[in-house]
């Protein structure tokens, strides 16, 4: 992916988090002027998932996601390889089988057009981009994961 896609992506998350940020602020300063702000968590929620989608994605393109370096650092040279082939068949699966139920979920529930209580902000977006994000995480890791399997 380009410099200008991630940076769009990067710029996407982070308006996410501000505005998870400034709905939980106004939110808080309402309860406490007695002014509630009716549905802040319905927000707060979708805008965070928004950050969350994009925040995956960056750090799977940078392969920046947490990791423990013990075993490695202290492993020969093929059974450090060895493992970085098991790290990603795991991310792999883990992730494919994330995509797996979020489809299930989202079969099941597509007909019932879900939507939050408050504000009816539908569901149905927020579960597509899931999936997407989802997907695409899966061909990042399958190519990552045959990539290293060649070497």
């Amino acid at each position: 992916m380009s410099a200008p896609a991630q940076r769009a992506l990067v710029l996407v998350g982070g308006a996410g988090l501000f505005v998870a940020l400034a709905v939980d602020t106004f939110a808080m300063l309402g309860r406490h002027l007695r002014l509630p702000l009716l549905g802040s968590i319905e927000i707060v929620q979708a805008a965070v998932l928004v950050a969350a989608c994009s925040a995956l994605v960056v750090a799977t393109l940078a392969n920046a996601h947490a990791r423990v370096h013990l075993l490695q650092r202290r492993a020969a040279p093929r059974v450090r390889d060895a493992l970085e082939i098991f790290h990603g068949a795991c991310a792999l699966l883990f992730v494919i089988s994330l995509l797996l139920g979020s489809y299930w979920l989202t079969r099941d529930l597509w007909p019932g057009f879900e939507e939050s209580e408050l504000l009816r902000i539908p569901y149905r977006p927020l579960r597509v981009l899931t999936l997407a994000t989802l997907a695409a995480l899966t061909a990042m890791l399958v190519w990552r994961t045959l990539r290293r399997w060649r070497r």
